[in-house]
């Protein structure tokens, strides 16, 4: 008996898949362009009302993309229970986060430790399983 084949396609995610796994992660990717070059930088993260991310940063290129409002691309994946990948992109302009926002005890901690509040919001979100 021969294996069925595998699928190299990946499969599209739904914008509500999505959101449930942004909202169970609690750590991302932040991918910039640093003077012309990509780089994928680490943040500590938090869905908020499920319009938004809040992210917390150390990195100056970060914090000054936001103050400047530029397109941030935050990525997240992992393994689903039948050991496919997965992977979710949010893109949106950045802004420093302000006002008084109720925070997770991860971003609590983040800021604690020196980090800046960013927020980005959910203009682009695609997600894929494959």
């Amino acid at each position: 008996m021969t294996e069925p084949p595998v699928s190299l396609m990946a499969e599209a995610i739904t914008r509500n898949e999505c959101l449930e796994l942004l909202e169970a992660a609690s750590l991302a990717r932040v991918v910039i362009s640093v003077k012309c070059l990509p780089v994928a930088l680490p943040a500590r993260i938090s869905l908020m009302e499920g319009t938004f991310i809040m992210l917390a940063s150390t990195d100056p290129s970060v914090i000054l993309a936001a103050q400047r409002f530029d397109v941030l691309t935050l990525q997240i994946d992992g393994l689903d229970a039948n050991g496919l990948t997965w992977s979710v992109m949010v893109s949106g302009i950045a802004k420093i986060a302000s006002g008084n926002v109720q925070l997770s005890p991860v971003l609590d901690d983040a800021v604690a430790r020196g980090a800046t509040l960013v927020a980005l919001p959910l203009s682009v979100v695609i997600g894929q399983r494959g």
